[in-house]
C-alpha cells in the first residue's frame, strides 16, 4: 500500500515519515495552515532518498507560482486539481497527480496516478467509500480525505485503492504533525494493504 504523508513543515516530521516507510511526502504551497515556502520545503527535504517521492501540493497555481516551486523545491511530483494541468508547463521529469473531487468529473482511461478526495482539501472530510471503490477501478487511485489511524483499514478494505494520503489526522494541532501518529498511520495502512 502506497502511503503519502501530506502537509509536512518540519524536518523532524519528514524524517519520521520516511523512517516509518512513507512512499511520498507532501508539501503544501496553497493557502492553508500547512503552507510552506519553496525554500523551506527544499531545506527540510534535501536529504530525502530518491525512493520517496517529494510532492508539491498546489491549488489553481499560476504558471509563475508553479515555476517558482519547480525551480526552488524541485519536486518529483506536482499534485493539483485536474483542470489546472491544461495551463501549466510541467516538464517530463515531474510526475502529474491530478486531483479529482467527489461529485465532479471522474478520471478517465488516461488517468494514471491521481488523488480522489472531497470538495475541500485538508478539511478532514471523508468521501463515500462505496462510490470511491468504483472510481478506483481506473488507474492508480490515492484515496484522501478524512483518513485516520482508526478508519484507514476499513477504507482500504472497501475502496481497494493504490494508495492513501493523510494530513490532519496525524497532527497534534492544526498544521503541527505528530511523529507517533505518523508512524501509527503508516503501520495501519501498510498492514491493511497486506490483506488486499
Amino acid at each position: 500500500m502506497f502511503v503519502k504523508i501530506c502537509g509536512l513543515s518540519s524536518e523532524e516530521h519528514v524524517r519520521a515519515a520516511v523512517a516509518a516507510g512513507a512512499d511520498a511526502v507532501g508539501f503544501v504551497f496553497a493557502d492553508s495552515v500547512r503552507k510552506v515556502d519553496p525554500a523551506h520545503a527544499a531545506a527540510i527535504s534535501a536529504w530525502v532518498p530518491a525512493t520517496v517521492k517529494k510532492v508539491a501540493v498546489m491549488l489553481h497555481p499560476s504558471n509563475e507560482q508553479w515555476h517558482d516551486v519547480l525551480s526552488v523545491f524541485v519536486p518529483d511530483v506536482l499534485q493539483t486539481d485536474n483542470e489546472d494541468f491544461a495551463r501549466l508547463e510541467v516538464p517530463a521529469s515531474v510526475e502529474r497527480w491530478p486531483v479529482f473531487r467527489e461529485g465532479h468529473k471522474a478520471p478517465g482511461a488516461e488517468a494514471e496516478t491521481y488523488l480522489f478526495e472531497g470538495a475541500r482539501s485538508g478539511s478532514g472530510e471523508t468521501v463515500d467509500w462505496t462510490a470511491a471503490a468504483k472510481v478506483a477501478e481506473q488507474g492508480n487511485m490515492i484515496l484522501a480525505g478524512g483518513l485516520s489511524i482508526s478508519n484507514v483499514g476499513e477504507a482500504i478494505a472497501t475502496v481497494k485503492p493504490f494508495g492513501v494520503d493523510v494530513s490532519s489526522a496525524v497532527e497534534a494541532a492544526p498544521g503541527k504533525k505528530d511523529s507517533g501518529l505518523i508512524r501509527k498511520f503508516i503501520s495501519a495502512a501498510k498492514a491493511a494493504g497486506n490483506h488486499l
